[in-house]
This record gives structure tokens, C-alpha cells and sequence, in this order.
């Protein structure tokens, strides 16, 4: 413990009066020091961190891939979705150049309001179609230059959340480059 007194002192004149010394009121603080320490790494120990979050995404590498390799899919269980920049979204049913039931790129917007409700109802309308097979609604991913790294992950959360088996990052074509200008 350390104390800092000072004043009151012998002024080295002999013959006086001796007067008992004052002493200074001081309060320690060694203790209050010593239990901030221990608060300190008590909390440090028993906090727990935020671990960083991954989603498992397997991709073949281009090289493997064969033509044999081809997933044969109905256009009614196939849905293409089209990431441009500025969060911008499409989608469409079937193929490109003739869209199923005649529905063209749609405009979309991320959310449970937005793709989320139309692959569920998508994935209804099979169910009750009786058409959903094993594999059930088969997606295409396709994202242009200007699409963000965020604008796939979120879709990536999309097919998670939505429970779709099947889907697939896929490269985009011109025509579709041009729909998403």
C-alpha cells in the first residue's frame, strides 16, 4: 500500500511545543485497482465471440463438367433468376427465348414480400400439380459483372430459407446481359 502524506512537519526549531503531526486523509486504491482487474478479465473470459458464419456451396470445377453431366428438367419446374447491379432482379419460367405460360423476365425485389413468396408458390403450384418429383423446383442463379457479392449471398439465403434442393450458379448469356441493362 502506498500513502502520500504531506505537511505537518518538525520545522527543526528546538524549545517549542511539540504538537502531534496532522495527518492527511488519503484513501487506498490498490483494492479497487486489483477487483477492476479481475472484473475485466472475467468478462474477457466468459464472453463469447461471434464466430464467423459460412454456407456450404459445393462447386465441380469447369474442367470436370461433361456434357454427360447434364441434369435433364421440365420448364415447369425450372426457374431462372437474373442479378444485376443495383440489387435489380428478373425472373423467369422455362426457357429464355419461350417462357413457360408465357411469363416473360419479371421484375423482383429480394425479401419475404419479394422472390421468397413467388418460389413458394412456385413450389406449391407443383405440390399440387402433383409434379414436384424428388428433386422439386430446380433454379438457375445467374449474375451479370455489376451484380454484388451481397446480391448472391442473399439469394444463396433465399434457397435456403425457401427449402429449394436443386439450384445452380450458372453463367449468364448475352441475351439475358441485354434484358438486365
Amino acid at each position: 500500500m502506498a500513502e502520500l502524506n504531506t505537511g505537518g512537519g518538525d520545522s527543526g526549531k528546538k524549545g517549542k511545543k511539540v504538537r502531534s503531526k496532522k495527518q492527511n486523509s488519503g484513501v487506498d486504491l490498490t483494492a479497487m485497482v486489483d477487483l477492476a482487474f479481475l472484473l475485466i478479465t472475467f468478462f474477457m473470459l466468459t464472453t463469447s465471440l461471434s464466430k464467423p458464419q459460412s454456407m456450404d456451396l459445393t462447386m465441380p470445377d469447369k474442367k470436370d463438367v461433361q456434357d454427360t453431366d447434364k441434369v435433364e428438367s421440365k420448364e415447369s419446374k425450372t426457374m431462372t433468376i437474373l442479378l444485376g447491379k443495383d440489387g435489380k432482379m428478373k425472373y423467369y419460367m422455362g426457357r429464355f427465348e419461350e417462357p413457360y405460360e408465357g411469363e416473360g423476365p419479371i421484375d423482383q425485389t429480394y425479401g419475404k414480400d419479394g422472390i421468397r413468396k413467388i418460389i413458394l408458390q412456385k413450389v406449391s403450384n407443383l405440390k399440387s400439380k402433383g409434379l414436384e418429383g424428388k428433386e422439386g423446383l430446380v433454379v438457375l442463379i445467374k449474375a451479370t459483372e455489376d451484380a454484388t457479392y451481397t446480391n448472391m449471398i442473399d439469394i444463396l439465403d433465399e434457397m435456403s430459407i425457401t427449402g429449394v434442393k436443386v439450384y445452380m450458379i450458372s453463367d449468364i448469356t448475352d441475351a439475358e446481359k441485354a434484358i438486365m441493362q
